[in-house]
């Protein structure tokens, strides 16, 4: 008796050991048992986390804009990231629901008992936090050397600029609102380590609406867009006379290249070489 006790007492003891708390985005403490074996993410930036992290397998659902690694397109797609389906998302058993702070559903899916763990990285800073949190969630200790793989390839696409190509002004539209990525984004910061002077100031914030009057004034030497975009830009008003349009300087980003570019994720080593090339064409 004595000896099934102590062995039941070392059961709960190793349990509970496996038990932690992460805390998200919205400063809560999510209690998890021990690490998540099957995953919702329900954001393409934190899916390719989850990925690079070696998580991958773990994952029995995602949003439908998350397609990379290639093995995430067979899972069930659940709905967008801001408004998914619920009952799908709840159909999959989930022990863990990854999604960002604009998701509408947060609330709903923790009154069905679900695990809910928001992340939303935008800046660099926030990119590392939320791996290692990933990596906590994961339980692996790999959130360190995937940043230091992402910082290095960053650094590199950096120094392969001339010195000719540095300070060139770029007004990065992230869409046709227009909202563009002001310099206090993770896109800004990336052009910032490139050289680049974004002429979207931090004060107006990561991703700000830009009257489009303000783009004439600074008059950037190079302008960044996604091919979708772009249509109809040389015609807006006063547009004729910037200088990236009237030199030809656009860079307009095939689709697959823009996901790279918009996901503050493992992947912004590659979005700095797409930056990187850009400034090298717009300075020709």
């Amino acid at each position: 008796m004595k000896q099934w006790f102590v062995a039941l007492l070392g059961a709960a003891f190793a349990l509970a050991a496996q038990a932690f708390d992460v805390v998200d985005d919205r400063g809560v403490a999510v209690s998890l048992p021990q690490p998540p074996q099957r995953i919702v993410s329900l954001l393409p930036s934190i899916t390719e986390s989850v990925c690079a992290l070696g998580g991958c397998g773990r994952l029995v659902g995602v949003d439908r804009y998350s397609n990379w690694p290639a093995s995430v397109r067979a899972l069930p797609q659940l709905g967008g990231g801001i408004d998914p389906n619920v009952e799908a998302v709840f159909a999959q058993k989930p022990d863990l629901v990854l999604l960002a702070k604009s998701s509408r559903v947060t609330e709903r899916l923790e009154a069905l008992g679900l695990k809910v763990l928001v992340l939303e990285p935008k800046s660099h800073a926030d990119m590392r936090r939320v791996l290692d949190k990933l990596g906590q969630v994961l339980g692996t200790d790999d959130a360190l050397r995937v940043w230091r793989a992402i910082d290095a390839s960053v650094s590199a696409a950096a120094q392969s600029l001339p010195a000719s190509v540095k300070q060139t002004r770029v007004y990065y539209e992230v869409n046709s609102g227009p909202y563009a990525a002001g310099e206090s984004s993770f896109m800004g910061e990336t052009l910032a380590r490139l050289g680049a002077r974004n002429i979207v100031p931090a004060a107006l914030g990561p991703f700000p609406k830009i009257n489009p009057e303000f783009v004439v004034r600074a008059d950037p030497d190079v302008i960044m867009v996604s091919e979708r975009s772009a249509q109809g830009l040389e015609q807006r008003p006063g547009w004729a006379a910037i200088r990236a349009v009237r030199e030809g300087r656009i860079c307009r980003f095939k689709a697959e290249d823009t996901d790279v570019l918009v996901r503050p994720g493992p992947r912004m080593g590659e979005a700095a070489r797409i930056m990187a090339q850009c400034l090298l064409r717009g300075a020709k």
